[in-house]
């Protein structure tokens, strides 16, 4: 399988471009990614991942206009973006109805849901650029095993990847998540950044 350097980002752009999945260094841990824009990247990342198809993957976005233009962002979502995004933050929002219809709980439910994450990586911003749109990121592992944490790991464990991308990660604290589909605040999982700081910037 081929290694990519992050100077090879032309390459590894159009990989995404022609719905295809690949593993990524992410802030934390080694991640997995497609776009985000095609069903059939879509379906190739539940193959890669061998993840039930009606459980949503997190997208990485690049800013808050991308957010916008795929879920609904109230007052309290842009307090929290602007707070701590980029960032080791997780939010759960409500998607908005007309972006890419084909995935999650779709015909289930009323409302669909999306976590959201922007990391501090100038590589990673610059991918979703090239690409086009944004990206699903999820764990480098298959669903339910351990997260890989080298790339001979990776390799072995989702031998379909069109390939992989060189980089350092730290293995630090999985990000906080803030679920904020309803009224009630919801943290799901406590992280790096603390439930007093989330509730300090949504109390001001």
């Amino acid at each position: 399988m081929k290694r990519y350097k992050q100077s090879e980002i032309e390459e590894v752009s159009t990989i995404l471009k022609n719905d295809g999945v690949i593993s990524i260094p992410t802030d934390t841990v080694y991640g997995i990614c497609a776009r985000i824009n095609s069903s059939k990247a879509y379906q190739n990342l539940v193959k890669v991942k061998h993840r039930p198809s009606n459980k949503s993957f997190p997208v990485l976005c690049k800013d808050l206009e991308q957010i916008k233009s795929i879920a609904a962002v109230d007052e309290r979502a842009f307090k929290l973006i602007k707070a701590f995004m980029p960032g080791p933050l997780t939010l759960v929002l409500n998607k908005r109805p007309e972006a890419f219809s084909y995935i999650n709980n779709v015909g289930t439910r009323e409302t669909d849901e999306l976590a959201i994450r922007m990391i501090p990586s100038e590589f990673l911003n610059e991918l979703i650029d090239k690409v086009g749109s944004p990206l699903f990121l999820t764990s480098a592992n298959k669903s339910g095993m351990n997260v890989c944490r080298s790339l001979d790991e990776i390799e072995e464990e989702c031998p379909t990847l069109d390939g992989m991308v060189m980089g350092d990660v730290s293995f630090g604290e999985a990000s906080t998540i803030v679920d904020l589909t309803s009224d009630d605040i919801n943290i799901q999982r406590h992280g790096p950044i603390s439930d007093d700081e989330i509730m300090k910037v949504l109390n001001n």
